[in-house]
């Protein structure tokens, strides 16, 4: 069999069903948050909280059982992506905006930067994985939308002041981590041409 043909069935394992399943809370959480309701917040921060522990299960079960794909790879970022990018979009179109719209499209620019990025890159023959401050940003984001989902203060904690600043340091890793993706391929295109 040659490299990189698929095997049949070789996709449907568990990390990949998990994969799977974090995308069908993206609806979910969608219709959860044209509510902007105490309740409603605390349902779509608890739901953002079951897809984040879905991404760290996903992962570990594909390390841990060596049961990696190309699907795996492409949908686990794709679900990531998804989430967060609706989760930002819905939280900045409510009648009182939890984002500002403007900072919403920063980070999507950025998202889509390193996406069509590590697709160049990766048609140069560089493979492009994420890098330890792109790890960091993806915690922060993570801290950052729980925090702006919940909203309400619960237990004398100001979730909405706590997610804003944890989103903000998630931006200045985000724009500083692309920044380190963009030299990496640079220096990466440049080693190819010698």
């Amino acid at each position: 069999m040659a490299v990189g043909t698929p095997v049949a069935g070789s996709a449907v394992n568990a990390a990949n069903l998990i994969t799977v399943f974090r995308i069908t809370l993206v609806p979910l959480l969608v219709v959860i948050l044209t509510d902007d309701s105490r309740g409603a917040s605390l349902l779509a921060g608890l739901t953002f909280f079951v897809a984040s522990v879905s991404d760290y299960l996903d992962g570990y079960l594909a390390r841990r059982n060596s049961i990696g794909t190309d699907v795996g790879k492409f949908l686990d970022p794709l679900a990531d992506k998804l989430l967060v990018v609706s989760a930002l979009i819905m939280l900045s179109g409510m009648e009182d905006p939890r984002v500002p719209a403007w900072l919403v499209a920063a980070i999507v620019a950025r998202e889509l930067a390193v996406t069509a990025l590590r697709t160049i890159a990766l048609q140069q023959g560089i493979v492009l994985e994420a890098d330890e401050l792109g790890k960091y940003k993806t915690i922060f984001q993570m801290f950052a939308l729980h925090g702006l989902l919940l909203h309400y203060p619960f237990a004398g904690v100001d979730f909405q002041a706590a997610g804003t600043c944890f989103l903000w340091v998630a931006v200045g890793l985000g724009f500083w981590s692309a920044i380190q993706y963009h030299l990496r391929v640079i220096r990466g295109v440049g080693a190819i041409a010698r």
